[in-house]
């Protein structure tokens, strides 16, 4: 972005001369410069123009209580003063670490009462594959080593998370995904059901988890790994039939099914995991972004007792990080928790904001541009299309880069994945800011589609 504003400037050119950005070009961020972001407060940003723009992707899908909460600063201050760090190696712990697994085990599904914790989702990920081949091991079965996951599944950009992830795009970079992880499709129905009803292609998707376990074989196969909702493939909401038979399929076969709660999990879909709102039951879940509201990094892998049992007679699990359960993520995350639970954030979401959001989301549905909106909870997605009927998208316009731009440029903070809108505004987001994000993004439709017609 070009500026007038000699600060600006100036701080483009430290992101010129000395900084490599996640997920980027960095040729073409040298030469256009990153917008830069000065300060937050609610569910609005402010950049160093002094425009204000309302974050309808609470940062990463992380801000769960918005920003500028004092409470969580003085929590951080407060532990840094008392113990900065202390690592959980060689038999040691802390208090704000076991206060913290015991809050986490309180609000999570009923068995998941063991957490490890970690830096981020990817991390935790991470420690999910090393456990389940360690708790397959111990239980005399070291070849079941295989985890299947989706297709355009997101599980973080590590080697073994952009593995298991199911993003093309990356394993065309360094030679992934690793060995022992395959890949079933995803339940797209908008994108990828053709000629299918919703419900079919549910049922369909899900058959394609026990063709790959029978493809790869019973006795090698140690997990599957989902996403509740897809997020970063574009808030993909399996079709009804889809979960049920998922779950009929798991139980069929012996192996462990992990959750990625990194994105649905403390309140997001209106309640507290994704696997609450899903009945999953998994063994494992990933848990990261709303665990601090982002403001401090940190994640984890919440454990079922039944898996809790094995790794017991396991001996030493040689798998951990320098900043494991880090005291001042700790802290940070029970008070972000607290915050959530004692202003009933999580219920509001589900009884006021998300059927509020939901219902308005909806309106879109009558733009030219619009072929589909969906959501669960404080979830959204808006496909962009030239034909409504048969969902035929503008091929090699970039249609979604145009509408994020022009989003970008009135205030608006919503994501493009292809030709896909997608928001998840902070759980602390009112009707009136639901009002706001939304006649925004009609207005970025209108200006996206005059773009394509011009």
């Amino acid at each position: 972005m070009t500026s007038n504003n000699p600060q600006t400037r100036e701080w483009q050119a430290l992101s010129s001369d000395y900084h490599l950005a996640p997920f980027s070009d960095f040729k073409q961020l040298k030469e256009k410069g990153p917008r830069i972001i000065t300060h937050a407060k609610g569910v609005y940003l402010w950049d160093s123009e002094g425009n204000k723009i309302l974050d309808g992707m609470a940062g990463l899908w992380c801000v769960a209580v918005g920003y500028g909460r004092d409470e969580l600063a003085d929590a951080a201050s407060k532990q840094m003063r008392e113990l900065p760090y202390y690592n959980l190696f060689f038999q040691t712990a802390h208090p704000p670490v076991l206060e913290l697994a015991k809050v986490i085990a309180d609000v999570a599904p009923e068995g998941m009462n063991h957490v490890f914790f970690t830096g981020s989702g990817s991390e935790g990920n991470d420690t999910m594959l090393r456990m389940v081949r360690h708790y397959w091991a111990i239980k005399g079965q070291p070849k079941k080593k295989v985890i299947i996951s989706r297709k355009n599944g997101y599980h973080g950009s590590t080697v073994a998370g952009a593995s298991l992830g199911g993003m093309t795009y990356m394993h065309e970079q360094g030679d992934l995904p690793i060995p022992g992880i395959v890949h079933i499709a995803q339940p797209y129905w908008f994108g990828e059901g053709g000629d299918m009803t919703p419900d079919e292609f549910g049922i369909w998707a899900a058959n394609q988890l026990e063709e790959k376990i029978l493809e790869v074989g019973v006795d090698n196969v140690g997990a599957f790994i989902a996403e509740p909702i897809q997020g970063a493939g574009g808030v993909i909401i399996p079709p009804d039939t889809y979960w049920p038979r998922i779950k009929e399929i798991l139980a069929k076969y012996d192996i462990l099914f992990v959750a990625d709660e990194v994105i649905c999990g403390f309140g997001r879909t209106g309640e507290w995991f994704g696997s609450d709102f899903y009945d999953l039951k998994p063994h494992m879940m990933t848990i990261a972004k709303g665990l601090t509201s982002g403001y401090i990094p940190m994640g984890g892998l919440i454990v079922h007792d039944d898996v809790v049992e094995v790794l017991n007679e396991g001996g030493d699990f040689n798998h951990g990080f320098t900043y494991s359960g880090h005291p001042v993520a700790a802290a940070v995350a029970l008070e972000n928790i607290r915050i959530l639970r004692d202003e009933k954030i999580v219920e509001r979401v589900r009884t006021e904001t998300a059927p509020y959001l939901q219902k308005r989301l909806r309106e879109l549905s009558d733009h030219p541009l619009v072929g589909e909106v969906r959501g669960v909870g404080l979830l959204g997605a808006i496909e962009l299309v030239q034909d409504k009927a048969t969902r035929k998208r503008y091929e090699g316009k970039g249609v979604g880069m145009i509408c994020r731009t022009f989003c970008f440029e009135n205030g608006l903070i919503m994501r493009a994945v292809g030709d896909t809108m997608i928001i998840a505004p902070p759980l602390v987001i009112t009707p009136a800011e639901i009002d706001e994000l939304v006649t925004k993004a009609r207005k970025c439709l209108d200006l996206t589609l005059s773009a394509l017609q011009g």
